[in-house]
């Protein structure tokens, strides 16, 4: 009925709201299971029509606390409570701040995490259940977890700051608790910070609560030493790539931990394996040294262990390893590959779930050992996912073989072709399916039920519920349908692989295109989100690949075959960031359209009017206008939450790619207007993470600004636009130079050289003050992303206005900088500056000859550079080699061997 009332009747049904209440308290000393049920009611009204709630939020959070905290109350009840409390959180996130809300919920919260098991029992999470029943132990529901999923909530939507200040008393005063499920409640806590509050984590509180952590997986409890390897591994998956640093530290940790427990105890195992995996997998060049321990320990358990759940979370392992070592893997790859063949040819029941790791893990080989190594096996592993499809009906397996299949188009898309008409047809029968979906049924003998649908909500993860359009008369006692995880996770993995598949396949997939795109749309308004995720995300990739074909064969056909894509994709999209309510999906619609706008370029904003409808999007992103941001503010200089932010900064990304899209002229309109909502977030009193944003999307954009016009020849066009703000811009820009954090400070130098380069001389004047900033910040400045900026800064200044810098003093100081030390992106900018002074200043080149080529073999041949400015390199070493050969050669001779064997490769042209 909620979704169904007008204004008067919204104001009559405001008014029931704390007789409802008073009525469920009734109806829970009577039955707690109907209490439960009708309490469903608050989650309708919240998703359909919160101006119900929200003159009740205090009410609505005190009521859900009190059943929350009555421990005499079945979990069932209590689970609910908490489960609305959560969903009130997601919706009204400010509220709960600006009533005052927050410390009330912690008070109930703790003790609720904190609380011991009956005597004799243990939690489900502690449990050491039979290996495959392992996972629906800890799919248990309990007020334990969903108490932790609230604080999950809270960190998502409310800013950082204002959630620690109340929340690190009552963590440090439980880690610090005699009572190991305090202790337990305390790690739990800092796991579930992890997603939400990242950033405020990596800046202030990262070292610290990994030396809690590591000191809790000595702890006497076994309950303790879980919660510590749960929390490592979520701050391993969140906190990337800041925890990668403390490699040396952690990762002999955990081998040591993992050689020293049972590996017939499977809860435990798969807790240690977790926390392994997730710390390993972005390690990178780092794992190398822990690389021969590892793949021993895995080989080992696969041939040796009798459990299959270790062999399945040895496989696992292995995916994750593959994704850091690379390349490094070769040495393990046969066999690896030998046992992963094993279990895919067992067809029996009882290894289903190492069959489908298997299948996942193969994928991630595919992507990560190396196309030569793998491309020869690819026939092989196409047929082999061919065969399982056909032979096992498993929504896992179909889906584990989609996701092979994909990984396979990024390596060997040739070997895909033959085969594209049934694997297509597979995944759009996934699509289709309505294999999983159970119809729930009214049951008319309970009339004071409000609702009869399972829930929508996190209480039930195994379902999702549709809303029922079909046949009155055949579908009147229909309640609602659920659709098994299984089921849905198919048509996630479906959609992705059908987006990737189609653009590694490129015109191969042309046949089968329109008839898969129509299948992914439809799923665009699903029910489950990761579904919307996976639909919008194929849809781009298939506009994608019709760009990619069009280029590849410029016909008007296939010109119009992919304007006809975008304005079905385009519109489908703006909708979703008007009026989707899941933050996540409109951040991967954002996501996806920004990949779009930066493959597809004008194309994708030829249609009239699109530039003008994506900059509004964008716009209503800035200024919180969206249906997925709470409506409420916090005010101009207040923090708001982390995700919030990030749904800003995906927003704000698209903007200087429109820019590169739409040229200088056409754009300014609209830089004009984004600059007052950009430049409100570089005051000193906005948080870090937005200083950096802000500062760092204007940055990008100018950059974008003055890369059209010289791509096109129009620089003064450009310097005519971008001179216009040149005023507002470039005192702001100072003052983030001056800025305390190295980040926000990196930005604003890239932002001023961008600056300067997009404005030609408007900025002539202001050289000698900007010349003396940046030589007072390089005396001083230890960060080696600053100053690597303030090279290409002094780069770009010197290349736009040679008379302008005194290049005799300049010079010396940009050489002893380099080679550049991270922002390696740079590089194009400072070399093609070096090369230009060599053409204008020769005899200050020649006179720093020795510098200038020691800097050239240390960056000659390697992947620091692009090919086009390893050319502009060598093309000035053949003119020295020319002009002055003695003093080439004296120098040559005097660089070590290896420096000196680069640059004479480089002179035979043998590089």
């Amino acid at each position: 009925m909620a979704a169904f009332l007008g204004a008067e009747e919204l104001n009559l049904t405001r008014t029931l709201i704390p007789k409802l209440m008073v009525a469920i308290k009734h109806l829970i000393q009577a039955n707690q299971v109907q209490a439960s049920e009708a309490m469903e009611v608050f989650d309708e009204l919240m998703e359909n029509e919160m101006p119900i709630i929200v003159p009740h939020v205090s009410e609505v959070v005190q009521f859900c606390l009190e059943i929350a905290a009555n421990t005499t109350l079945e979990d069932s009840v209590r689970v609910k409570a908490l489960s609305c409390l959560s969903f009130l959180i997601r919706l009204k996130g400010k509220a709960i701040l600006k009533q005052k809300l927050l410390p009330p919920i912690l008070q109930v919260l703790f003790p609720v995490m904190s609380a011991a098991p009956p005597h004799g029992e243990e939690d489900p999470e502690d449990l050491d259940p039979e290996p495959d029943e392992i996972e629906d132990e800890l799919e248990a529901h309990t007020p334990k977890h969903y108490a932790a999923q609230v604080i999950d909530m809270l960190a998502l939507h409310l800013p950082a700051e204002k959630l620690f200040n109340q929340l690190t008393p009552m963590t440090e005063a439980a880690l610090c608790s005699e009572n190991p499920y305090h202790r337990k409640a305390g790690l739990m806590c800092l796991a579930v910070l992890a997603e939400g509050c990242a950033d405020h984590i990596r800046q202030k509180h990262l070292p610290a609560m990994l030396q809690v952590m590591c000191r809790s997986l000595g702890d006497d409890s076994q309950v303790v030493r879980n919660a510590a390897l749960f929390a490592l591994g979520q701050f391993s998956e969140h906190l990337q790539p800041d925890i990668s640093k403390y490699s040396d530290e952690l990762m002999p940790l955990l081998l040591n931990y993992l050689s020293g427990i049972d590996s017939r105890r499977g809860g435990h195992v798969t807790k240690a394996y977790y926390a392994l995996e997730n710390f390993v997998e972005n390690l990178g060049d780092k794992i190398e040294p822990y690389l021969p321990t590892l793949m021993e320990r895995m080989l080992t358990s696969l041939t040796c262990a009798e459990s299959i759940r270790i062999k399945e979370l040895s496989v696992s392992a292995i995916g994750a390893i593959a994704n850091a070592a690379k390349g490094a893997l070769l040495p393990y790859f046969q066999p690896v590959i030998d046992n992963l063949k094993g279990y895919l040819v067992n067809t029996c029941e009882e290894v289903r779930s190492l069959q489908i790791q298997s299948l996942e893990t193969l994928g991630v080989l595919a992507r990560t050992i190396g196309k030569d190594v793998f491309s020869p096996l690819a026939d092989e592993c196409v047929q082999l996912g061919l065969n399982l499809s056909n032979t096992v009906d498993d929504p896992d397996l179909r889906r584990c073989t989609y996701g092979l299949f994909a990984s396979l188009s990024t390596v060997s898309p040739a070997s895909l072709a033959p085969h594209l008409p049934t694997i297509t047809t597979l995944m759009m029968m996934s699509l289709k399916s309505t294999e999983g979906v159970t119809a729930h049924l009214s049951e008319e003998s309970q009339p004071f039920l409000l609702l009869d649908d399972d829930d929508v909500d996190d209480e039930n993860e195994d379902s999702v519920i549709e809303d029922v359009h079909g046949d009155p008369e055949e579908e009147r006692d229909v309640a609602g349908f659920s659709v098994e995880n299984a089921y849905i996770d198919e048509k996630e993995d479906a959609c992705d692989a059908l987006g990737e598949i189609s653009f590694h396949s490129g015109s191969a997939f042309l046949p089968y295109i329109e008839s898969c795109f129509q299948e992914v749309y439809k799923m665009h308004d699903f029910p489950h989100e990761n579904v919307r995720k996976a639909a919008y995300d194929a849809m781009g990739q298939f506009c994608r690949t019709l760009h990619k074909v069009w280029k590849e064969n410029p016909t008007e056909l296939n010109r119009e075959a992919l304007h006809r894509l975008l304005s079905m994709v385009f519109p489908a999209y703006l909708k979703a960031v008007k009026e989707e309510r899941d933050r996540q999906v409109v951040m991967s619609v954002l996501e996806t359209m920004n990949e779009m706008l930066k493959d597809c370029g004008a194309e994708a904003i030829r249609t009239p009017g699109r530039l003008d409808q994506i900059c509004k999007a964008i716009r209503d992103i800035l200024q919180k206008k969206a249906a997925c941001q709470d409506g409420e503010d916090y005010g101009e200089d207040e923090q708001q939450a982390e995700f919030d932010s990030m749904l800003q900064e995906y927003a704000g990304e698209g903007i200087p790619l429109l820019a590169l899209a739409a040229g200088p002229q056409e754009f300014a309109p609209y830089f004009a207007g984004f600059l007052p909502l950009l430049l409100a977030k570089a005051k000193s009193s906005c948080t870090v993470a937005d200083r950096s944003f802000s500062i760092g999307t204007i940055a990008e954009t100018l950059q974008a600004l003055g890369g059209v016009a010289m791509g096109t020849g129009g620089m003064a066009e450009s310097a005519g636009v971008v001179s216009r703000f040149a005023s507002k811009l470039l005192p702001v820009l100072m003052g983030g130079v001056r800025d305390e954090d190295d980040e926000v400070r990196s930005n604003s130098v890239f932002a001023v050289g961008a600056l300067v380069e997009a404005s030609g001389e408007a900025l002539t004047l202001d050289y000698p003050a900007l010349l003396g900033v940046f030589s007072s910040l390089v005396s001083r400045e230890t960060n080696k992303r600053v100053l690597d900026n303030v090279c290409a800064a002094l780069s770009r200044m010197t290349v736009c206005n040679l008379p302008c810098v005194p290049v005799e003093q300049v010079f010396p100081v940009l050489l002893r900088h380099l080679p550049l030390k991270e922002d390696l992106e740079e590089n194009t900018t400072v070399y093609n500056c070096l090369a230009f002074m060599y053409s204008k200043k020769q005899p200050l080149v020649i006179q720093h000859l020795r510098q200038v080529l020691n800097i050239f073999s240390e960056v000659l041949g390697t992947e620091q550079i692009k090919t086009d400015t390893q050319n502009t390199l060598l093309m000035v070493l053949q003119d020295i080699a020319q002009r002055y050969p003695q003093e080439l050669q004296s120098i040559v001779m005097s660089l070590p061997a290896d420096r000196a064997a680069t640059l004479t490769a480089a002179l035979s042209g043998d590089l």
